[in-house]
């Protein structure tokens, strides 16, 4: 609504005279500075010296009489792009402000050979409460991951309006795929391919979160960046039931490696079947029985060298030199991958996050949300997820 008692400035000039004039102004609380000659006037809104502007607000510059050559805007917050309109005559920044920042406007307008710089100030609103990116994965730098890996976003707090947050997050790769984001809670969002990545090359997030309202008068606070690169194309398949595991590398045949998986006498004691993603590498890894304690049925404690995490139920594939005589052969474990120490240290020096790991031969499907299963939804139910469908 337009605001009551607030004058913007109208510098006039002709035959040297320069005169202020008083101004009505503008809408939502914002107003404008104008400068001009006779026949020009340059405006740009919010006016100089506006506080508690809204930062997703509109930054407009508008010409009469003249063609703007340059607009600047100037903070410590996120960089404001804009747009140029028809003829150069106006400016509409095209991305929303830092909270609680000053800026600084610059507008340049060429008329009659002379250039006209005309400024303005102001200040943006500092929120009752902010929304920060607090962790995205991957990102460590110098990592390759595998082609299936998926990028994760963590924030600070709930996220209340999803849409206009997903809006603001961007993924870049060298070679282009189609993707979406899909929300697995109120304070995470995880992109994931329609098909796997190329390898070879690097994806570039980008989230321009600063500004963007997020619902409840909670507003982004800054931008977050990562890079991924992403190596070769790493696909292990397995059949369980065969006892066997065939490591490609781009397409080419690396190594046949036997296991012994799950015995399979109960739920948890049988490997899943489906799309995994390899999650993480450790050496040593105590291993237990969950929900057991020591004297119980079933209970175990090992210590296991050269462990690949492929699910969140405790699924790897790891060095056994106690099952060699079943591995290749019969399924005897608790629900890992058994394999030789020299094959478990093989595969443990070429696992890559994100490599893919496809097992076939039993009767227990890895859940979705067990670890990193997002490849056991279809695309279509994957992108069903995302706040913009």
């Amino acid at each position: 609504m337009p605001s009551k008692g607030r004058l913007g400035l109208v510098l006039a000039g002709g035959a040297g005279a320069l005169t202020l004039l008083a101004t009505g102004c503008s809408i939502g609380g914002e107003g404008s500075l104008v400068s001009g000659g006779s026949d020009t006037a340059v405006t740009i809104t919010p006016a100089n010296g506006t506080a508690q502007v809204k930062p997703d607000g509109t930054i407009e510059v508008k010409a009469s009489g003249a063609k703007l050559e340059n607009v600047t805007v100037k903070g410590e917050g996120a960089a404001v792009t804009g747009k140029f309109g028809e003829g150069r005559k106006t400016w509409r920044s095209t991305r929303t402000m830092t909270p609680g920042t000053a800026y600084t406007v610059t507008a340049q307008a060429r008329d009659d050979g002379k250039t006209r710089t005309v400024t303005s100030s102001f200040t943006t609103l500092k929120p009752s409460g902010t929304l920060s990116i607090v962790d995205v994965t991957p990102s460590v730098t110098g990592e390759k991951v595998g082609v299936g890996m998926p990028i994760f976003v963590r924030f600070d707090r709930a996220v209340t309006d999803k849409a206009a947050v997903e809006r603001a997050l961007q993924v870049t790769p060298d070679k282009p795929v189609e993707g979406a984001w899909r929300w697995v809670g109120a304070d995470q969002v995880v992109y994931r391919t329609k098909t796997y990545w190329q390898p070879h090359q690097t994806v570039r997030f980008h989230a321009s979160l600063a500004g963007v309202n997020a619902g409840g008068g909670v507003y982004g606070a800054k931008d977050a960046q990562a890079t991924l690169s992403i190596g070769a194309a790493q696909i292990t398949t397995g059949d369980i039931g065969e006892h066997t595991m065939t490591v490609t590398r781009d397409g080419k045949k690396l190594r046949t490696v036997p296991f012994s998986a799950g015995n399979g006498q109960t739920r948890e004691f049988t490997t899943t079947s489906g799309v995994h993603l390899l999650m993480e590498k450790d050496n040593p890894v105590t291993m237990t029985s969950p929900g057991r304690q020591e004297g119980d049925p079933g209970y175990y404690k090992e210590v296991v060298n050269y462990a690949v995490r492929f699910s969140n139920s405790g699924e790897y594939v790891h060095s056994a030199p106690w099952s060699l005589g079943s591995q290749g052969s019969a399924n005897v474990s608790h629900g890992c991958l058994n394999v030789s120490p020299a094959n478990a240290k093989w595969y443990y020096d070429i696992m890559q996050r994100g490599d893919v790991i496809k097992l076939t031969g039993s009767d227990r499907e890895v859940e979705a949300d067990n670890g990193w299963g997002q490849w056991q939804l279809s695309f279509d139910k994957w992108r069903a997820g995302s706040a913009l469908t």
